[in-house]
């Protein structure tokens, strides 16, 4: 689905606009040779197959919430503010099944008593909790919304399971949306979702929720843990990523090739390049840092932006596509022109 947009001959026309950024990583670093000392597995092996040389894991007593709390704080600071009229929250791993996390994180930010709710779209999480906070500004029901991709995959992880326990990591992500034109750098130009609900199975927690309580059995706590088809996963993602950007990019009208920076979910190396080679926009304008954090799902896309602006690898006035794919199935991609904002 191609979110529709106002004519692009009206510079002038409201947009979202993004005006902050901030991230926070907890502090405990995790390495390959960590995991291998408790896994059938080696540096060589992680790092050959999914590019990842280390993560990051919270700490016990460290929620979601937390995190978002940390990643919010620093993006408003970012953006030289220090409220927000709505706080969307995009995360897998909430702090409750019930109530929603993002409430109680805009209480911990002392916003008030503003609109705040959670997005659940796992690693397309961001993509869709922008297009939503885009959808709030467009509308007139907000002037400025604190997004936020916040993640602990490390209390949903089989310990035993070498597929999944080396790939993911903890963390956060923010942006600030503001209100302005469209023609001013960071407005979020165009937007592409979809999904494919009859793939679900591909990246699951089985348990935990109405579907196994529907049955009338004990629940199976071999179900809590978070599972992923990881071969069907790397084909589905290449062809759904690269097929949302080629539409987003039609929507906003550039061309393949004026593409400055490629932002995608920071899943797999391999999963970047070859969305890249499909677009065919050089490998080398990707921007690459799971190997430093690996797969933070709902963060992954603002902490590579963060990355990105510090390595000196994202200018202002750059064309940056965001794309991104998940559990759902569900993929989304954005748009923008990269404003003069750094990142907190």
């Amino acid at each position: 689905m191609t979110i529709p947009q106002r004519p692009e001959a009206d510079p002038a026309r409201r947009a979202a606009v993004l005006t902050g950024l901030g991230t926070f990583l907890p502090p405990r670093a995790v390495s390959n040779e960590e995991l291998s000392e408790h896994l059938d597995t080696s540096d060589e092996w992680i790092r050959t197959r999914t590019g990842i040389r280390r993560r990051y894991w919270a700490d016990p007593g460290t929620a979601t919430g937390d995190l978002a709390v940390e990643a919010g704080a620093r993006a408003l600071k970012s953006a030289g503010v220090t409220g927000a009229d709505a706080v969307v929250l995009a995360t897998t791993t909430p702090d409750h099944p019930c109530p929603a996390t993002a409430p109680w994180v805009a209480a911990r930010l002392e916003l008030g008593p503003v609109a705040a709710y959670d997005v659940a779209a796992v690693c397309a999480g961001f993509v869709y909790a922008l297009a939503s906070a885009t959808g709030l500004i467009l509308s007139g029901v907000a002037e400025r919304v604190l997004v936020i991709g916040a993640e602990t995959y490390s209390g949903i992880l089989d310990p035993t399971d070498r597929n999944t326990a080396v790939i993911f990591g903890d963390g956060a992500g923010a942006v600030v949306l503001e209100a302005g034109r469209a023609d001013a750098p960071g407005a979020l130009l165009g937007f592409d979702l979809g999904s494919d609900g009859s793939q679900a199975d591909l990246i699951a927690v089985p348990g935990g929720g109405s579907r196994q309580r529907s049955g009338g059995n004990p629940p199976d706590p071999a179900t809590s843990w978070f599972t992923m088809q990881g071969k069907k996963v790397f084909a589905r993602a290449v062809a759904a990523m690269g097929g949302s950007s080629a539409a987003v990019l039609e929507r906003v009208g550039w061309p393949r090739e004026s593409v400055d920076r490629l932002v995608g979910h920071q899943a797999n190396v391999r999963i970047l390049h070859a969305v890249a080679d499909r677009l065919g926009i050089d490998r080398e304008r990707a921007v690459v840092n799971l190997d430093r954090v690996g797969n933070t799902s709902a963060a992954s896309i603002p902490l590579a932006l963060a990355d990105a602006v510090a390595d000196g690898g994202l200018r202002t006035g750059e064309r940056v596509l965001l794309t991104a794919f998940g559990g759902g199935l569900a993929w989304g991609s954005a748009a923008l022109v990269w404003p003069d904002v750094q990142p907190c």
